[in-house]
Order: structure tokens, then C-alpha cells, then sequence
């Protein structure tokens, strides 16, 4: 969900007491989502998952199919990103998968060994895709991959050969995820360049409308998604004619964005329909059967120089679609900030993914330990079940897997105690595994719930194939439901007890923080810093981005707090709202060269109106409204900061108990 649609959620209206909230809860939880069926992506997974098996049949062994088909969960961390950032995310999570599987075998015969490692590779797992912002089922199939060779015949000697199983099917996984680059190598690009225009054109028909500054926000970040896609699709050494162009398309599509965004802010006034429809035409070039093809829009007979200008780049745009690239003298420099960086950003105390992380492995340890010492058969599905509850991004998205996790689960236990009772072998399983994965993987876009009806099964036949164990179907069934009652309300329980204000009670700080290194990238922008200063390296740019960054994602955690501070949040929307854009166009600024030199006068003023806005997000401090001065060449900056000052001094922060 979009940044600017989570803040929906606050600005609806209030529960009028917690029975409705519980209610409301319920029917989230439920809710079957409008999304198209990923029928290609269900069946890719399928194939995943059950060609090891067959493989291993064909070899005449069993137990090395399925344990090869471990990797194939890999597979499911497949999402739509450009292709080589797809080879190098899914080359991890192999090597990631075949490392469980070595500790696994290794911890197997030490109870407290495997809980702690169990917490451990899940804190890891959630700190590094939560750091990165990396799209999947995160932690889930790491802990699931660790915790079932954990539960195998316990022999050290097989883990070298047991990780190796699990790398090749990880690695077969691999290559049918990569199978789409043969056909469409530039595709996730192409898509996400494509929707940067239908959002331009949105944008703007939105100029002289209610709807300006939501359509800029949209437009602000389906910019920054695009800026971050191409820079991870992005290899210096194979440097395409099509990359090369969906960049400068982009760039242009950025150019006509900051020169609407600069001279028709305040208009009041609509601009020529031709200028959306040309956009339109531009988007509409990337459909496939439209590849090549532009129906040219005339200009109005009577413009102005401003609107006149925005055609200029409308065609200048165009000219990059069918010109061809050998034409187009520009070079492209894709950047991103290093790993190192965005690490050292989020391996932080009020960071709410290494808050996250910590609370998940904690959690994870404690059920891990009341399963062992409880004695349970199968003792490793009590925090398998706390770790897919956890597996919620926010308190309430926490109830909705819990809620999700009881009726899907139980219901899906019952299937596979159904199935097990068939005593299924050889071709059947892989079969069945071909089937349940493929369901799962169709219905997790509706509802994770329905997912759990096939997933479950799906993993307790993996699990209990070549198990030497017999249980009757009333034993197995009661077994498992039991398990996953007592690892949901753990992951409940603690979740509640641990995390229940952690995000909303650490915004103010990080508004401070994130003020203040805007100030400082202010600074370095128009202030001289010498020959060979690049502002793109900036630390003081990175900086920034990496505290807005942690600043969003603490806000949308927040807005999943039970019970939610509707008003607070309401009142720091406004402030995350406009400290977003002057991120955006202090980041756009950063891109020019040659910047005017601010005088110390105007730069100290500047500082000192950022400081005590900073100085009131400490949320016991208070003053009067400072004046802004006037940034050359850059207005909407300066109005930008004058809007951020009156969001922040609009009344007095209202901080949350706790």
C-alpha cells in the first residue's frame, strides 16, 4: 500500500469504541483482495517446488528430492524487479537457504541451540529485508527450511550433502525465475518507466484542481520507486540501448515534473488537454503492440511561453522514444546508496526495523523453548506458527495473521491429514506439492488465509513424507492444531507486550533527526565546498535519505498500532507529508552543478528557522514562526519549507502515552 493510502487509514473515521475496532479487525482480516491472479508466477512456483522431487524419484531417491525441494522455496521470493537485481536477490536467498541447512543439521541434537539460532537467522533475515526493502515472505521460509532439517533424523555427518540438495534446487529455481529475461530482459523496467507517464499525465490534468498536491505526491514517488528501480537494474558493464533510453525517459519525465512543480503550483487555472493526452500517447508507445508507434498530438493554436515550454519537453520526451540512441549524445550515472550505508542507517535503537528484528527474534526464541519443553511432536511448528503471525508489518496486521493463520491453518491441517492418510508416494507427492504450491501462490495476492489452506499441507507433506512416524488422522490433526494455537498466541502475546507503542512513541525524535540533516544538506547545496564537491555523494545526502527512509516506515508501522492515535497521527501526516517533498526537491538539487552561493546571512537564517523546527519536534519545546528567506532560483524549496514550518507549529505535538 502507497504511502500516501496508508494515511487513509488515519484521516477516516475514529472507532467509536473497541468492540467496533474488533469488528473492524475481523472484516480486514477476511477481506478477499481485488488482485489479479499471478497465473504465470503460481505455476512457475509449482514447478519449483516439485521438480526436485521428480528428479530425485527418477534417481530412485525420495528423501533427496524433497530435501532438494527445500530450495525450491526460493522461488517464491521471486517479485517483479528488474533482472539483475533478481539474479543477485535470489543467488542470496540460495545461499542463505543451504546455510540454515547446515546450522539446522548441526543444532539438531541441542534443543537450546536450534531455539537461539531459530531467533537469530529470523532477526537477521527481517533486519536485512527490512533495511533493504526487499519484497517476500521475508523471514517465514528461512526459520521454516532451518526449523524442518532441524527436525530430521538427527546425523551431522549429512549436512555438507544435505545443503548441497538444497542449493541445487535452489539454483533450479534460480534459472526458472531468470527464464523471462531471455524473452523480455528489460521488462520490471519498461513497466515501472511506463506508469512513471500515466502518473505525469495524472498530474497534469490535476493542475488548477483539489487534487494538485495529492497527484504530486504520487508523482514524487512513483519518480523516487523508478529512480530506485533503474539504479538496481542498472550494470555498468552492459550498458543496453533500451536501458539507456527508459533512463533518459525518465529523466524527462522528472523534467517536465519539477518545471510544472515550479511555475504552476499556484495555478488556478487547467492546462490544455493536449499536454495530458501527449503524455498519454507516450505511455500507451509501451505496450507491445504499440512498440514504435506515437500518434502526434498538435499544440493548441494559442498557448503561452510557460505551457509552450511544456511541449518543448513533451516532444523532447518523444524524441528519446524514437530517436535512435545513437543520436542521443547523454550519458547515465544510476545512483544509489551502498550497502554500507543503508545498514549503518537502520542499525539503530530507535530504528523501527532493528526494533522489529530484535522483538522478532526474541519472541521467536521464547516459543522455540516453551515448544522443546513442552515436548511436543513436531515441536518446531509452535514457532513456525509465532514467526507467520509475526510475519505482520504493523499490531494490526499482526491480528490479521493471527486470525488468518487459525481458520486457513486449521483448515489446511485437516487437508493434509486427509492426504496423509492416503499414505501418498513417489509421483503422487510431487504432484501433490505441484498442486498446493501452485494454489498458494494463486490465492496469497487474495488473502493470506486462503493461502494457509494450501501451504499447510503443502509443508506438512514435505515434512512428514519421509518421516518413519505413524499417526492417526485425529492424532496428526489435534497435534498440529494444537501447535499452531500455542505459536499464534505467543507471537500475539508478545508482539502486544513488546510493541505495542514502539513506532508511534519514536516519530518526534525521528522528525528531529530528519530536519536536521535537511538542514545540513541545505548547507553543503548553496554554501561553497570547494572544487571536485559532488552533492550526489554527499553524506549529507544520504543522510537524509536514509532518515526519511526510517522516518516512513516508522509512521506506517504506526498506523497499524492498536489502539491507533488517530489525532497524533493525523497531526505528524501533515509534517511526514511535507518533509517528504523538500527531501525530493533537495534531492532534485542535488543534481544540478552549478547551484547559487547563498550569503552566511541567508544561510544562517535558514539554519536557525530548521533548528527550531527540530527543536519543537523534541515535543516540549515551543516558539514563534521564523522567517524563511528566499532561495534563489529554487522558490519551491523556500515554499516548501515555509509549509513544513506552519504543519509543525500548527498546534503542539500530541505525544502518545508509553
Amino acid at each position: 500500500m502507497a504511502f500516501l493510502e496508508r494515511s487513509d487509514f488515519i484521516l477516516g473515521e475514529s472507532q467509536k469504541n473497541k468492540n467496533a475496532e474488533t469488528i473492524s479487525i475481523l472484516k480486514q482480516a477476511l477481506k478477499v483482495n481485488r488482485r489479479p491472479f499471478p497465473w504465470v508466477k503460481a505455476f512457475s512456483a509449482g514447478l519449483a517446488a516439485s521438480l526436485p522431487v521428480m528428479i530425485g524419484l527418477l534417481f530412485g531417491h525420495l528423501e533427496y528430492g524433497l530435501m532438494a525441494g527445500l530450495g525450491g522455496f526460493t522461488f517464491l521470493y521471486v517479485f517483479d524487479i528488474p533482472y539483475a537485481q533478481r539474479a543477485k536477490k535470489l543467488f542470496w536467498v540460495v545461499i542463505g537457504m543451504s546455510l540454515v541447512t547446515v546450522l539446522g543439521t548441526l543444532a539438531a541434537p541441542y534443543p537450546l541451540a536450534v531455539a537461539i539460532l531459530m531467533g537469530v537467522i529470523g532477526a537477521a533475515v527481517i533486519f536485512i529485508f527490512g533495511s533493504l526493502r526487499i519484497a517476500g515472505p521475508s523471514a517465514i521460509f528461512f526459520v521454516l527450511v532451518f526449523a524442518m532439517v532441524s527436525g530430521m533424523p538427527v546425523d551431522l555427518g549429512l549436512a555438507p550433502l544435505r545443503a548441497v540438495l538444497v542449493f541445487l534446487g535452489g539454483g533450479l529455481s534460480w534459472g526458472i525465475a531468470m527464464i523471462g529475461w531471455l524473452f523480455d530482459p528489460h521488462g520490471p523496467e519498461e513497466r515501472v518507466v511506463k506508469r512513471v507517464y500515466i502518473e505525469l499525465a495524472k498530474f497534469i490534468e490535476s493542475v488548477g484542481t483539489n487534487n494538485f498536491n495529492e497527484s504530486r505526491h504520487n508523482m514524487m514517488s512513483v519518480l523516487r520507486e523508478t529512480d530506485e528501480t533503474l539504479a538496481a537494474g542498472y550494470i555498468p558493464w552492459r550498458e543496453t540501448d533500451v536501458f539507456k533510453r527508459l533512463f533518459l525517459l525518465n529523466q524527462h519525465a522528472n523534467n517536465i515534473f519539477m518545471y510544472i512543480n515550479e511555475y504552476f503550483i499556484d495555478s488556478q487555472e487547467k492546462l490544455p488537454g493536449e499536454l495530458g493526452q501527449s503524455v498519454r500517447g507516450l505511455a500507451d508507445s509501451f505496450n507491445k503492440k504499440n512498440k514504435g508507434v506515437y500518434e502526434k498530438i498538435l499544440q493548441p493554436s494559442e498557448m503561452n511561453k510557460k505551457v509552450s515550454r511544456i511541449f518543448a519537453k513533451i516532444y523532447d520526451a518523444d524524441a528519446v522514444m524514437n530517436e535512435p540512441t545513437a543520436k542521443i549524445n547523454q550519458t547515465i550515472h544510476p545512483t544509489k546508496l551502498s550497502k554500507k550505508t543503508i545498514f549503518g542507517g537502520t542499525f539503530d535503537k530507535n530504528s523501527i526495523v532493528f526494533i522489529t528484528a530484535t522483538r522478532f527474534g526474541f519472541i521467536t526464541i521464547i516459543a522455540a523453548i516453551i515448544a522443546f519443553e513442552l515436548e511436543l511432536a513436531r515441536s518446531y511448528w509452535v514457532p513456525l506458527s509465532c514467526v507467520a503471525v509475526m510475519s505482520g508489518a504493523t499490531i494490526v496486521a499482526t491480528h490479521h495473521r493471527a486470525i488468518q493463520r487459525g481458520i486457513g491453518t486449521v483448515t489446511g491441517i485437516i487437508i493434509a491429514s486427509l492426504i496423509l492418510a492416503l499414505e501418498p508416494s513417489g509421483y503422487i507427492i510431487a504432484l501433490f506439492i505441484l498442486i498446493l504450491t501452485f494454489i498458494t501462490e494463486l490465492f496469497i495476492v487474495k488473502n493470506y488465509g486462503l493461502a494457509a489452506l494450501f501451504f499447510t499441507p503443502n509443508a506438512l507433506l514435505m515434512a512428514e513424507s519421509t518421516s518413519a512416524g505413524s499417526f492417526s488422522f485425529s492424532y496428526f490433526a489435534s497435534a498440529r492444531i494444537i501447535d499452531v494455537v500455542i505459536g499464534s498466541m505467543i507471537g500475539l502475546i508478545g508482539v502486544w507486550l513488546i510493541g505495542r507503542k514502539s513506532a508511534s512513541s519514536r516519530i518526534p525524535h525521528l522528525i528531529e533527526k530528519t530536519i536536521r540533516s535537511q538542514a545540513q544538506l541545505l548547507l553543503v547545496l548553496f554554501s561553497e565546498q570547494g572544487k571536485g564537491f559532488n552533492a550526489r555523494k554527499s553524506k549529507e545526502l544520504r543522510k537524509m535519505l536514509i532518515n526519511l527512509t526510517n522516518l516512513k516506515t516508522l509512521y506506517n508501522t504506526a498506523l497499524g498500532e492498536i489502539p491507533v492515535q488517530r489525532e497524533t497521527l493525523n497531526y505528524f501526516w501533515s509534517i511526514v507529508f511535507s518533509m517528504e517533498h523538500l527531501a525530493y526537491l533537495l534531492e532534485e538539487c542535488s543534481k544540478v552543478k552549478s547551484r547559487p552561493l547563498l550569503s552566511d546571512k541567508v544561510l544562517s537564517q535558514l539554519l536557525y528557522a530548521c533548528e527550531m523546527m527540530a527543536n519543537s519536534a523534541s515535543l516540549e519545546r515551543s516558539s514563534s514562526q521564523k522567517a524563511i528567506p528566499e532561495i534563489e532560483r529554487y522558490p519551491t524549496i523556500t515554499k516548501e519549507l515555509i509549509i513544513l514550518q506552519n504543519s509543525i507549529y500548527q498546534k503542539n505535538f500530541l505525544v502518545p502515552n508509553g
